[in-house]
Parts: C-alpha cells; sequence; structure tokens
C-alpha cells in the first residue's frame, strides 16, 4: 500500500513536470530576448552619450592644429580621424589633411584614435563648413545609421541635423561638432614659398 503510494506521487509528479516545462521554456525565452532588447537599446544610448562627448573633444583638437599648423584642405570630401596619434611625418600630409606648417605638428594629440562601434570618427566638408561627425555604419538611438539614413554629402545641412532628434541630435545634445577652421592658409603658404624662393 505504502509503495503503491509513493509511486502514485512519482507519476503525477513527472506527469506535472512535463506539463510546465513548455510553460516555463516560454518565460525563459521570453525574459532572455527581453533583456536583449533591453541591452541593445542601452548601447545605443550610450553610444550616443560618448558620441557628443567625442565630437566637442575632437573638434578642439582640430581647431587646436589648425591655430599650430594651418589645416588648408581634406583630401576628400569625408575623411576617418586615424591620425591623432601620430608623433611624426614627411611632407605636408597626415591622414588625409594637408598642413601649411607640418613642422609646428605637437602630435601625438591622442594615444588613440577614438572609435563608436568599431568605426572610427570623420571630419565631413559641407558648404556650411567643417565637421566632426560618427562615421558611414554607426547606428545612432533613434535607430538611423550614418551614411545611409543620415547622408553627409557636401549639400548635407549638418547645423540643422544637430538639433534633430530624428537626425544627429540626442536628448538636445547634438551628434556631431563644427571645426571653425581659420581661412586664408593657402595663401600664407603662397606667401612662405615665394620667401623662400626669391627672398622677399
Amino acid at each position: 500500500m505504502k509503495s503503491r503510494y509513493i509511486m502514485h506521487c512519482y507519476g503525477f509528479m513527472q506527469t506535472s513536470g512535463r506539463s510546465w516545462l513548455p510553460f516555463f521554456t516560454i518565460i525563459l525565452f521570453a525574459t532572455l530576448v527581453s533583456l536583449a532588447i533591453v541591452r541593445f537599446v542601452y548601447y545605443r544610448t550610450e553610444s550616443d552619450e560618448i558620441i557628443s562627448q567625442e565630437v566637442v573633444r575632437l573638434a578642439l583638437i582640430m581647431e587646436q592644429i589648425d591655430r599650430e599648423c594651418k589645416i588648408i584642405d581634406f583630401d576628400e570630401q569625408r575623411i576617418p580621424i586615424n591620425f591623432l596619434n601620430v608623433t611624426k611625418f614627411v611632407g605636408s600630409e597626415v591622414g588625409a589633411m594637408n598642413l601649411a606648417y607640418p613642422e609646428n605638428w605637437t602630435g601625438p594629440y591622442l594615444t588613440n584614435n577614438p572609435t563608436i562601434q568599431g568605426k572610427e570618427f570623420q571630419v565631413v566638408t559641407t558648404k556650411q563648413g567643417f565637421f566632426v561627425t560618427p562615421g558611414d555604419g554607426v547606428v545612432l538611438s533613434n535607430k538611423k545609421v550614418v551614411g545611409r539614413d543620415i547622408i553627409l554629402d557636401e549639400d548635407a545641412d549638418i547645423k540643422a541635423l544637430m538639433s534633430d532628434p530624428q537626425g544627429l541630435s540626442f536628448q538636445g545634445k547634438p551628434l556631431a561638432a563644427r571645426i571653425r577652421i581659420q581661412h586664408g592658409a593657402i595663401q600664407e603658404l603662397m606667401l612662405k614659398e615665394a620667401i623662400k624662393n626669391y627672398g622677399w
């Protein structure tokens, strides 16, 4: 009698366990998916916080380089910022940036060139001027992808995008920064060469 009771209880537990197993499996799967979504959203939000700080820092460094070395121009409309850890270089070009006074370079300006989501920041040349932005392929918290949904060509209105939540703005913080480059570097370089060649 006692052994029959034990077998009955054991059978109930087996049956009950089988009936509850799919339910617990679904709950576990839903929990893992929810955690993955929360983590993904948090990651993109954290990326935007980092971007908002880095673009300002990089713009200030670029302005320092312009004061010291006079930036003439850039080889492309968009160039990666991958040269700030350079100590010395030959010629007047570092990375894709041309300088009037390369001898005044005081790098490295950073130990490592910053990246976000594994992509380098970039200098973008537009009709409005020069800007630091996250690199092409970076996914922002508004789900927009730089270079695909946010086109940064020569006609891009980056100043407007910097205040647009669906553009380059996160909680009122711009995700791009203007580089204030002083004009006249080419003229200064031409005068420098004339003095060098003709002794003016």
